[in-house]
C-alpha cells in the first residue's frame, strides 16, 4: 500500500507540473498553483521513498482531491481548438493547388 501511495503522489506531482507548463488560457495563479503543488507532491513522494525510514505513517487519500480539482480546472479552461493541429504552409499550398485544379476543371467542362 505504501508504494502505491508514493507512486500516486509522484504521478500527481508530475501531472500538475505538466499542466502548469501548458499555456492554454489558464490564469497565472492557476498555473502557479499547479507548479507549486506539483513540486510539493513530488517532494513528499521523494521524501517518503528515499528518506523515510519506516515506522508509522498516515495515508491521506483526501490529498488526491486537489490534483483532480486542478485537472478539472485545466480541462475546463483549455482552449482545445487552439491546441489542435493546424495545416503547415506546405499542406495549405497543396490544398489550394488542388482546389484551383478542381475549379479549372469545372470551368472547362471536364469535371
Amino acid at each position: 500500500m505504501f508504494t502505491w501511495y508514493v507512486g500516486l503522489l509522484a504521478v500527481s506531482g508530475f501531472a500538475m507540473i505538466a499542466m502548469a507548463n501548458v499555456n492554454n488560457g489558464q490564469s497565472e495563479l492557476s498555473r502557479g498553483l499547479n507548479a507549486v503543488f506539483g513540486v510539493v507532491y513530488l517532494g513528499y513522494a521523494g521524501y517518503l521513498m528515499f528518506v523515510f525510514e519506516g515506522g508509522s505513517y498516515l495515508i491521506f487519500f483526501q490529498a488526491f482531491i486537489l490534483p483532480v480539482l486542478l485537472a478539472v480546472d485545466f480541462a475546463r479552461r483549455t482552449d482545445w481548438q487552439a491546441l489542435t493541429t493546424r495545416p503547415t504552409p506546405t499542406q495549405q499550398a497543396f490544398r489550394a493547388y488542388w482546389k484551383e485544379q478542381d475549379r479549372l476543371a469545372k470551368r472547362s467542362g471536364r469535371g
